[in-house]
């Protein structure tokens, strides 16, 4: 049954990314673009019913021209998004399918997804309404002033860095979105809204190697991670270039000594 539906934001100005003119969900990771890396894992779910890609409106012709046959290919609806993030999500959420009860946000800078933690999500919403993955926090927190001087130190205790996909019910994350003025700021994710009713998330921890493309540093960081983590088990290609790329890496490779 495909009751979820999937939304990407990846409308971000990447203004960490350390590359001039180069977004960080555009730059190439191992021969596909992160954001491409981001989508797969959910392209040939049966449980997901629809797709959306939510892009920065000036980044539209270089998305048009880099990225239309992937998108025909795997069925992905690409919409502009506002100013700030929770704007692109709630732009994408008017376009939910009603068929589908279930909402997941993903960062489309997060390339290192596999199906075990999307299914553990997705089960854990299914339960409890409201889900993310996160991991505990395993260093020493410190408070520090505007001197970059240390002023106390925080108990880890509770304490999870939070992660995506988060998943919840469409109806409560679109009540979420509806009343997300009342916080007064902006939230930094979805979560965030949904507690502001006073609905909590289920944690299901999740892996350090699920990481999130911030600086071109991670970019060798997730590089490393692609080669450890277990390889999708797919019927079909995920991208259209898939089986052209199969069959040349299955080739002999012909040296050049052996051409004369």
């Amino acid at each position: 049954m495909s009751d979820f539906a999937v939304i990407l934001p990846a409308a971000g100005r990447s203004s960490r990314f350390g590359v001039p003119k180069q977004k960080k969900v555009y730059a190439e990771l191992d021969g596909r673009a992160v954001w491409l890396r981001a989508v797969e894992p959910f392209v040939n779910r049966d449980d997901v019913g629809q797709i959306i890609l939510v892009i920065a409106p000036e980044d539209r012709e270089l998305f048009e021209s880099r990225f239309r046959p992937s998108v025909a290919f795997m069925n992905i609806r690409v919409i502009d998004g506002g100013a700030e993030r929770p704007d692109s999500v709630a732009r994408a959420l008017e376009l939910v399918d009603p068929s589908c009860g279930f909402v997941a946000v993903h960062d489309a800078a997060r390339p290192c997804l596999v199906a075990e933690w999307i299914d553990a999500v997705f089960a854990a919403a299914r339960e409890h309404g409201a889900a993310l993955l996160a991991i505990p926090v395993a260093d020493t927190i410190k408070r520090v002033g505007d001197d970059l001087r240390t002023v106390e130190t925080l108990p880890r205790v509770g304490l999870y860095l939070a992660q995506t996909p988060q998943v919840f019910r469409r109806e409560l994350l679109m009540r979420a979105y509806a009343n997300r003025d009342r916080l007064g700021t902006t939230a930094t994710d979805d979560a965030q809204l949904v507690e502001a009713l006073g609905q909590g998330c289920a944690i299901v921890e999740g892996s350090p190697l699920n990481l999130k493309i911030t600086t071109h540093t991670d970019l060798r960081l997730a590089s490393a991670v692609l080669q450890v983590l277990p390889k999708a088990k797919r019927e079909g290609p995920a991208h259209p270039f898939a089986d052209e790329k199969a069959m040349w890496d299955a080739m002999p490779k012909i040296k050049p000594k052996d051409l004369f």
